[in-house]
């Protein structure tokens, strides 16, 4: 036997061909042909992924420049034989990697995700009889026989088809199943278009067919689709980025000043060495943010939990910082801004035209205006093989969607009695309508659905011309349009022939998958937030625009298409992709090349989707967003974010949450480096001017282990401040360190520096003994820090409020319990002895407060002044 052909374009070739081409018969293999493919192709099932063991992904957290900085400090610290310290460091570290391996170790489950959507089992022709086999044991060749409920177990070129619907939105995006056919199409088709091709992994929804397996395993559409998310590259978070490089260049820095600070101590200031080493070894950690990570790790996990009361669950630590930064959301339509439920919205008849209200599948809505749609409603309720069902007030349809909507439909317009079905001619994309023979309480009746052409040229008292416009405009408004017509009947079968030309016209119907109320308002608020959403489906491009222009987005009319995505280049389409909204027909190499030509300007983008086309897209995507209850298993393993209640309107709200974070996150490193900066040169002064250390290596890792995580750590808990979702979203490759942090970091280094040394030199002046004036030195350090932490929990507005004062409880447990440390080391004898403390007297101890006092007053008129020249930048501009 010749070695069968793995065809190219099977869509656009006639059926005869294509058996020819993999050299079967109709009857199928033979079970010897079939064991010969099926070593020479492989299992039917999608290759796994190559994995790390569990211990190389637990030690791969340690490979990160921040968490090598804490290391060396705790080596340090353990050199010092300051335990306490090390132990912390150490646990911080720890903590660090556990919570890493738990939440980001789960990459490799995309594939697998995929890998389960292959059909278990297939019911095939071998040796010309029909047997069931294990799904991973088909090969190209192999004659499939389908049935209604049934999965595509691979990539089939149907053969024969009767009545037969898959519903395809895993792959294309297009929220009701697609009629089949036998017949060739282009070959360059797009992929919901190629009706004469079932996928593997979609479901059959209505109908029966036969097929011949044409592609297996990795050579499927989901395995390719499987193939291109095993290639995307996974961004990491700006964020994230940007504190690697930070903390490696901070690290050399801070080694080069202590090494510095050594050799001048050394050979200028003629310094013991002993002595002199432990001093610079304290002024390095005292730099050192050895707090941060673990700080910022906190940050995020509070995070966490309170985007999981929002219903939005987090997978990767890091995406929280990504959600509130984004600029740009590509959304999938159909279940995301959709509800992934048919409803009719609108009907025709002569009598004229309707409004249908109401939502999902619930048989209730009014009609607007008042009208008698009795016989519409009836022959939409019996030319119908769909059932309702209300389960504790949740309305669901089992069956076509479309039909589902149809009797929702008819039990809004209260259709009359019930019928017997006597006779039915089912849907066939051939004769493109439904007919059924019924028995009620009015006689004998057929009733026939159907595509509005089809079933106006069986009708004789229509007007063909008024209702083929009818029905065009109903379908420029993207509805799905389907046309209804009866007539009496005395026999008890139906007869096509005397269907032609016999029918009496009811009227027009038209259905869509409508946006979900709260997706409006959640598109509303990104908007006003600076965030541009773009919808990218693989559904036709008027019902596309239509759903566009009901969400709101901000340009609607102006469509794409993945065709002409393809006539595009890289540079065309990263200019056009700014200025166009809407995206249709679409495959996922489109989405995932309109995703990055987006980042390719600079854009933070966020994807949204539930099928498996989405999962390329999510995972290259800065935020990946799955569905949580309709979206595919693929979708969301693939994406950094999932919305448990699939709920557009939690995407606004998982953005806000993000923005907070992020500004949590800059409050930690705003506080952070202008106190470790403050803290490193008050001491770092002394020494190169050879004067007496305003506090002893001991009081300064004491503050370091008081103050570094604690006041830190308080900010973590900050609520989201007034405004946070009126401020347009920061520029994508926005520095950490940015000019204004700088200033920050000098000013207020600068202000410390003077206050300690302020006090200190005071100290020394009245006459006080040096362990004296270095608690005083000490104290006033740590009034300063709880005075910069009341200032910096308002970035965005004033601190001198009664809300800022009033604080969280949080920061006033932190403020409290450090207030009391403090006094322990000051006043208790025993601390005093470790730390070289002595008692402070009342007055100074007042003295200290109020320098804290006045440095906040500073640093607010600071702030005040530069938010104004900001606003009236601002109103400059605009």
């Amino acid at each position: 036997m010749n070695r069968p052909m793995l065809l190219t374009d099977p869509h656009s070739r006639p059926a005869e061909a294509c058996l020819e081409a993999l050299d079967v018969c109709p009857s199928g293999l033979t079970d010897a042909e079939a064991a010969a493919r099926l070593a020479r192709h492989g299992p039917n099932r999608l290759p796994e992924a190559r994995t790390r063991g569990p211990v190389r992904r637990f030690l791969a957290q340690f490979n990160n420049v921040l968490i090598h900085v804490l290391l060396v400090a705790s080596v340090v610290t353990a050199a010092l034989q300051h335990w306490v310290d090390t132990g912390v460091i150490l646990a911080v570290v720890l903590a660090n990697a556990v919570i890493g391996f738990i939440q980001e170790g789960k990459a490799e489950s995309a594939m697998a995700a995929i890998r389960g959507m292959l059909a278990p089992h297939a019911a095939v022709l071998r040796n010309g009889r029909r047997v069931s086999i294990d799904g991973a044991h088909l090969v190209p060749g192999d004659i499939v026989l389908l049935e209604a409920g049934d999965k595509a177990p691979a990539d089939l070129r149907l053969i024969e088809a009767r009545g037969l619907a898959a519903q395809e939105a895993i792959l294309t995006g297009e929220s009701v199943p697609v009629e089949k056919a036998t017949y060739p199409v282009a070959a360059d088709a797009p992929l919901g278009d190629r009706r004469s091709m079932l996928w593997s992994g979609t479901l059959v929804t209505q109908g029966a067919a036969r097929g011949v397996v044409t592609a297996t395993g990795a050579a499927t559409e989901i395995g390719r689709i499987g193939g291109l998310l095993a290639g995307v590259e996974q961004l990491t978070t700006p964020l994230v980025a940007q504190m690697d490089h930070f903390a490696r260049w901070l690290s050399f820095l801070i080694l080069l000043v202590a090494a510095l600070l050594l050799l001048w101590g050394y050979f200028v200031g003629h310094m013991v060495f002993v002595d002199l080493f432990m001093t610079v070894v304290a002024i390095a950690v005292a730099a050192i943010p050895e707090g941060m990570p673990a700080v910022m790790t906190i940050t995020l996990a509070i995070g966490v939990q309170a985007m999981a009361r929002r219903n939005a669950i987090v997978r990767r630590l890091p995406a929280i910082e990504s959600i509130g930064s984004v600029s740009v959301i590509c959304t999938d339509k159909t279940g995301t801004l959709t509800r992934n439920e048919m409803v009719v919205v609108a009907a025709e008849t002569p009598q004229g035209a309707f409004r249908i209200a109401g939502e999902g599948y619930a048989p209730s809505g009014e009609i607007t205006p008042p009208g008698d749609l009795t016989r519409l409603a009836r022959a939409a309720a019996l030319c119908n093989d769909a059932a309702l069902h209300d389960r504790s007030g949740v309305w669901s349809a089992e069956g076509d969607p479309m039909e589902g909507a149809l009797l929702a439909f008819a039990g809004k317009a209260a259709s009359g009695p019930a019928a017997t079905r006597l006779d039915a001619i089912p849907f066939d994309s051939r004769h493109r309508f439904m007919a059924v023979l019924t028995e009620g309480s009015g006689g004998r009746m057929i009733h026939v659905k159907g595509a509005p052409e089809r079933v106006l040229s069986m009708c004789r008292d229509a007007d063909h011309a008024h209702w083929h416009d009818r029905a065009e405009a109903m379908a420029r408004r993207g509805l799905r349009v389907l046309a209804l017509a009866e007539k009496p009947e005395d026999s008890a079968h139906i007869d096509a022939a005397v269907l032609e030309g016999g029918l009496s016209f009811l009227g027009l119907v038209g259905l869509i998958d409508p946006p979900r109320p709260e997706a409006v308002a959640a598109v509303a608020e990104c908007r006003a937030a600076g965030i541009r959403v773009k919808m990218i489906t693989g559904d036709h491009a008027g019902t596309a625009a239509a759903i566009a222009a009901q969400i709101g987005l901000e340009n609607p009319h102006r469509v794409l298409t993945g065709a002409d995505l393809d006539r595009l280049d890289e540079a065309q389409l990263a200019l056009e992709v700014q200025g166009v909204d809407v995206f249709a027909r679409t495959s996922p190499e489109d989405k995932l090349r309109l995703v990055t030509a987006l980042q390719a300007n600079g854009l933070s983008v966020a994807m949204t989707g539930d099928g498996v086309n989405d999962a390329p897209a999510l995972k290259r995507a800065d935020a990946g967003i799955a569905m949580g209850l309709k979206g595919s298993e693929a979708a969301k393993e693939a994406a950094d974010l999932v919305l448990a209640d699939d709920n557009f309107a939690t995407l606004a709200a998982a953005v806000r949450e993000g923005r907070t974070v992020y500004d949590n996150l800059k409050k930690v490193i705003s506080w952070t480096l202008p106190t470790n900066a403050g803290e490193a040169l008050v001491v770092i002064t002394a020494l190169v001017a050879g004067m007496a250390l305003p506090m002893s290596a001991v009081q300064i890792l004491w503050i370091n282990l008081i103050t570094g995580i604690t006041l830190g750590l308080a900010l973590a808990f900050e609520p989201t401040e007034r405004g946070t979702m009126a401020r347009p979203p920061r520029p994508r490759e926005a520095p950490i360190l940015s000019g204004e942090l700088v200033w920050h970091v000098v000013l207020v280094a600068v202000l410390f520096l003077a206050a300690v040394f302020g006090m200190f030199t005071y100290a020394l002046d009245k006459g006080y003994a040096l362990p004296l004036a270095q608690t005083i030195a000490l104290n006033t350090l740590v009034v300063l820090e709880i005075c910069h932490l009341f200032f910096i929990r308002n970035i965005h507005g004033t601190s001198l409020t009664w809300a800022a004062v009033r604080g969280t409880k949080v920061v006033w447990i932190v403020v409290i319990a450090i207030t009391l440390a403090q006094f322990a080391v000051t006043y208790v004898p025993f601390l005093q002895r470790i730390l070289g403390t002595e008692a402070v007297p009342l007055a100074d101890g007042l003295l200290v407060v109020a320098v804290g006092a006045i440095f906040l007053a500073i640093v607010e008129i600071e702030k005040q002044i530069r938010l104004g020249l900001r606003r009236t930048k601002g109103e400059t501009k605009g």
